[in-house]
């Protein structure tokens, strides 16, 4: 064998991780697990590996180490301790749960996992564990299980993967010559590695069986019996790996059986609190502080003030179904379009929101916002309504219209940009028509650009084609700077004489003449909801 040095700093796949450590010139070591917890402690502890230990699953879920537990519950197990960690795992997998066919399954299902390597040993199934009568346990056919690790060798698709025979000749009691014939079998069928295991109290077995085996394959043991013999004589044996195979599962038995005798005994905490881990361990290798950081992330509302304003005071032109209450009120799947929006923020911790209101004004009575009153709304444009609303354009606001309906991922991609200010332009659509509310940008959408920048240049309801690049929305947000930028425009449009009559449009061309404005694409997923057809389809959405 030749030695493979292995960087920290490489990103190497599990399975590749696995197969330089079975052939480095180095004796590795691999810790028993039994859950996800368990395996992340033993990557916290500096362990290179992970034995994924069958006597420990078992136990942990309370049953017996004879495969009581089925092939998928123990992969449920695995793909837990899998998940949790960066270090290969290898899974103790008895005698691969039926015949060659089910291993071949059981491969793929490993490999799906980034399980790194399986051991599979050499006795019938069901199997008994190998230190409860093990001689009087019947071994496989050798050519049987021989077809076994062919057929696991030739089911893999990750050239990396290792599969490792267990001898069980020792335990059986069939002796050296046994092991030997067993192992010259088991390379030749395309083992990547044997597991010499013992049950006496000293290595004299393993020690035999590495003289002659002389370095054919590598080899992992199992010294949890023999554990009073030194590691030094086996790196000088030439053994591979070291396996410890249980102490996990047993030393936490030792401590929450005196735990729990401690608090039953006592009827108190009060001695065992500081002699145990504190909730704060428990959260930290759970990985809250990533967690946190994802919130972050994906989740801006959490830590911020972030507040909202519905432009809702508009009648609308709707004929009958606007005669009585405003177009904001106007049901959707069994909901009014303003509730909907109202859940929308209320579901990603967004509280504080304001409604505008102005046509039927007393309909608008939720009791879960705040409202300011557009008693002009029949001769007034939406900028008005905004600017009655000035007070509440904070540090993190989002403005939205109260006729418009989307889908959330639109308001977290809103929420998610770091810009001043920032608009939704939907890049899907088709100039022409009706007016609407047309955007010129410094790029047009494509898949290339969506984690570039984008500024807004222009917006106007009559436009050149060739110039559109999409449609604003209705909703936008500032931070504390745009916020500043807003207010400001809107006292110094509030002075021309035709304030009243002014839209957004207005307020985004004149603050982007000195300060830029970011742009947010998508593609569908709203609508603005002005038409009968626009509520059919609103339904759909």
């Amino acid at each position: 064998m030749h030695s493979l040095r292995i960087s920290k700093n490489d990103k190497l796949k599990k399975t590749t991780q696995f197969k330089n450590m079975i052939n480095s010139n180095e004796l590795e070591f691999i810790m028993e697990a039994h859950s996800g917890l368990s395996a992340k402690i033993v990557e916290e502890q500096g362990f290179k590996g992970i034995w994924g230990s069958g006597l420990s699953i078992s136990a942990a879920l309370g049953v017996r180490d004879n495969n009581e537990l089925s092939w998928t519950q123990v992969l449920d197990m695995v793909e837990f301790m899998s998940d949790a960690t960066s270090i290969p795992l290898m899974l103790d997998g008895d005698t691969g749960y039926g015949n060659f066919n089910n291993v071949r399954r059981l491969i793929r299902k490993l490999e799906q996992r980034q399980v790194a390597a399986v051991c599979i040993e050499d006795k019938l199934f069901p199997k008994t564990n190998s230190f409860i009568g093990g001689e009087a346990q019947p071994l496989a056919d050798i050519d049987e299980f021989a077809g076994k690790i062919k057929a696991a060798k030739d089911s893999q698709s990750d050239d990396d993967f290792c599969v490792v025979a267990r001898l069980e000749a020792f335990i059986a009691g069939w002796g050296l010559s046994e092991a030997l014939r067993r192992a010259e079998a088991y390379m030749e069928a395309g083992a990547d590695a044997v597991l010499c295991h013992s049950k006496r109290n000293d290595s004299s077995e393993i020690e035999q069986f590495m003289k002659e085996w002389a370095g054919r394959l590598p080899v992992v043991i199992v010294p949890t019996k023999y554990y009073s013999e030194p590691t030094e004589k086996f790196r000088n044996l030439g053994v591979s790996m070291i396996i410890w195979a249980n102490h996990n599962l047993r030393s936490s038995m030792t401590s929450m059986q005196k735990t729990t005798s401690t608090i039953f005994t006592d009827q108190s905490l009060i001695n065992v609190e500081g002699s145990i881990k504190g909730v704060s361990d428990i959260f930290r290798i759970q990985g809250a502080d990533e967690l946190k950081e994802a919130e972050a992330k994906y989740l801006p509302t959490q830590g911020k003030l972030v507040n909202n304003i519905i432009l809702a005071a508009s009648q609308g032109n709707m004929g009958d179904l606007t005669k009585d209450k405003p177009k904001t009120l106007l049901n959707v799947k069994g909901k009014t379009i303003l509730s909907s929006q109202i859940e929308e923020f209320n579901r990603i911790g967004i509280k504080d929101i304001t409604v505008v209101r102005g046509f039927g004004k007393e309909l608008v009575n939720y009791s879960n916002i705040k409202t300011v009153d557009n008693d002009i709304y029949h001769s007034t444009k939406e900028l008005y309504s905004l600017f009655l609303a000035i007070e509440e354009i904070k540090e993190n606001t989002v403005i939205s219209y109260g006729d418009i309906i989307f889908k959330q991922y639109i308001l977290n991609e809103l929420l998610n940009d770091p810009n001043d200010i920032t608009l939704i332009i939907d890049a899907d659509i088709q100039p022409g028509g009706d007016a609407r509310d047309w955007v010129e940008n410094s790029k047009p959408y494509s898949k290339r650009i969506y984690d570039e920048s984008v500024e807004f240049k222009f917006m106007s309801s009559d436009m050149e084609e060739s110039g559109i690049h999409g449609e604003f929305i209705g909703l936008w947000k500032v931070n504390s700077k745009g916020s500043n930028l807003v207010k400001e425009t809107l006292i110094e449009l509030s002075e021309e004489e035709n304030f009243k009559q002014m839209t957004c449009a207005d307020l985004f061309n004149k603050i982007s003449e000195d300060h830029p404005i970011a742009v947010r694409y998508i593609n569908g997923s709203w609508l603005d909801v002005d038409t009968i057809v626009d509520l059919q389809k609103a339904g759909n959405l």
